[in-house]
């Protein structure tokens, strides 16, 4: 994953994730794995990037309930679906699914780089 600066603004997060989209080309054999399963098929990444695509927002502080009850500041990058959202977690410098709950957003320990954690839910 590509280094960013901890306090890193949106700019700095959109930057990010360009630099991912532009390096994930299922056409081109840049599958990645998924889990511990058999490799998905390519149109199946396309999908999933087309709905990444789709879901982005311009990156927006956020406070995520993580495990013991710690608040962190973060970067919503990825509107709601209605239960699910990714966010930047600037302290450990990797992206992470939250779950919408009636505590607000709450860290599920799904970590990684912007897509996949975005395709752990497909």
């Amino acid at each position: 994953m590509t280094e960013v600066n901890p306090s890193a603004d949106g700019e700095a997060i959109k930057a990010l994730i360009a630099t991912e989209l532009h390096d994930y080309d299922p056409d081109a054999g840049n599958l990645r794995a998924v889990g511990q399963v058999r490799p998905m098929s390519a149109r199946w990444h396309r999908l999933v990037l087309a709905e990444f695509r789709a879901s982005l927002i311009e990156p927006e502080e956020t406070e995520v309930l993580f495990c013991g009850g710690a608040v962190q500041r973060c970067w919503s990058v990825t509107r709601s679906n209605g239960a699910y959202r990714v966010v930047w977690v600037p302290s450990a410098g990797v992206f992470s699914l939250v779950v919408d709950s009636r505590f607000g957003l709450v860290d599920i320990g799904v970590h990684g780089d912007a897509v996949a954690v975005f395709g752990s839910i497909h």
